[in-house]
């Protein structure tokens, strides 16, 4: 049953009415990523009356997440984000279902998370997630609403949309590690994820109600600093769409991979003759994780370091929260380097146990 009173003067509107309503009561749309891009939307497909909504994240809320992501308050610091992010849109909108998955999307666990729903919506300041979200959801056939903010520029395009072009399509490779900011690198304007977030559900709801011209093959710039917008048309690349495909079916058809190491398997990796061990952390971040083998080499310099190592010498990369160490395992395995490991969790998980 549609509550009609709720929703009454969105079912006024001719392009939606009841039909479209249940449209959304029955559709499932999976948001990876509740930060700056994830909490808008999240706040607005609630309020709009999207039945199901799965939300991935395996950080924290900390203070410096909060003039931006405004799903959380003070009171939340330290709390998973998924956990807080699912009691504050059911309290928003107690009538709808939400799932969460309080890990970060990889290898190990997306085609079990996508499963279930019929769009992504990628909210992630992660490159090498970016390429899996775009391979898994070629594979699935799931449309992506994407969007990525850069200082007071923000992007927004719909990528698998009814055979329409993929991410690697406009972004065929992921070229350099060091063209990875994020917003503690760079900084961000707080109203800037809270505006293209805002557009990211308004084309998500735009692909359940089949209503209006989604921003498939097109790339929308946003620049709030001089308050300028562009579209720039991109094309599907066949090759990449293919890249894709298999990329994704080879995950697909894979058994479990055992590179997310948990902090047992680490330590213990760690502790073998041989083994590279690089901290992918800036130097001054804590806590100091020491042994003879472990290198300090933070993220945006592993390109050019990495050129110095054997390409079939056992490595293992980690960080704070396993979210950089990906991207580094990912770009090593890029480079042709074949027995790569990363401590899932990061060093946050081994706090108790380093001496």
């Amino acid at each position: 049953m549609i509550n009609k009173t709720r929703y009454s003067r969105q079912i006024a509107l001719d392009e939606i009415g009841e039909s479209g309503q249940l449209k959304l009561q029955n559709a499932s749309v999976l948001v990876i990523g509740a930060g700056g891009l994830g909490c808008p939307v999240l706040q607005n497909l609630a309020a709009a009356g999207v039945g199901t909504i799965g939300i991935v994240d395996g950080d924290v809320v900390e203070e410096t997440n909060l003039h931006r992501q405004l799903l959380y308050t003070l009171k939340d610091c330290g709390n998973s984000k998924a956990e807080t992010a699912k009691k504050a849109i059911l309290e928003l909108n107690p009538e709808i279902n939400v799932n969460v998955f309080p890990e970060f999307f990889s290898t190990q666990n997306a085609f079990e998370i996508v499963f279930d729903y019929q769009i992504i919506v990628d909210c992630t300041d992660t490159l090498a997630v970016r390429y899996l979200i775009n391979d898994v959801a070629v594979v699935k056939k799931i449309p992506v609403v994407y969007a990525s903010i850069y200082k007071f520029e923000g992007q927004l395009s719909v990528f698998n949309y009814k055979n329409g072009p993929s991410y690697r399509c406009l972004f065929p490779e992921q070229e350099s590690l060091e063209t990875v900011p994020n917003c503690v690198e760079s900084g961000v304007l707080g109203v800037l994820p809270n505006t293209l977030g805002i557009l990211q559900a308004t084309e998500v709801l735009k692909i359940i109600l089949e209503i209006g011209e989604v921003l498939s093959g097109k790339l929308l710039i946003y620049d709030a600093l001089h308050f300028q917008t562009q579209i720039i048309d991109f094309t599907k690349n066949p090759k990449a769409i293919e890249k894709g495909f298999i990329n994704g079916s080879l995950l697909l058809n894979s058994k479990k991979t055992k590179e997310d190491l948990s902090p047992e398997a680490f330590l213990e990796k760690c502790n073998q003759s041989g083994m590279v061990v690089i901290d992918v952390r800036e130097l001054n971040e804590m806590p100091e994780f020491k042994r003879e083998n472990v290198i300090q080499i933070p993220l945006s310099e592993l390109e050019e370091y990495s050129k110095k190592l054997d390409k079939n010498q056992e490595i293992v990369v980690f960080c704070q929260t396993g979210q950089r160490s990906m991207a580094a395992m990912r770009y090593l395995q890029k480079s042709g380097f074949v027995g790569v490991f990363h401590l899932g969790r990061g060093i946050e998980s081994l706090k108790n146990q380093i001496q």
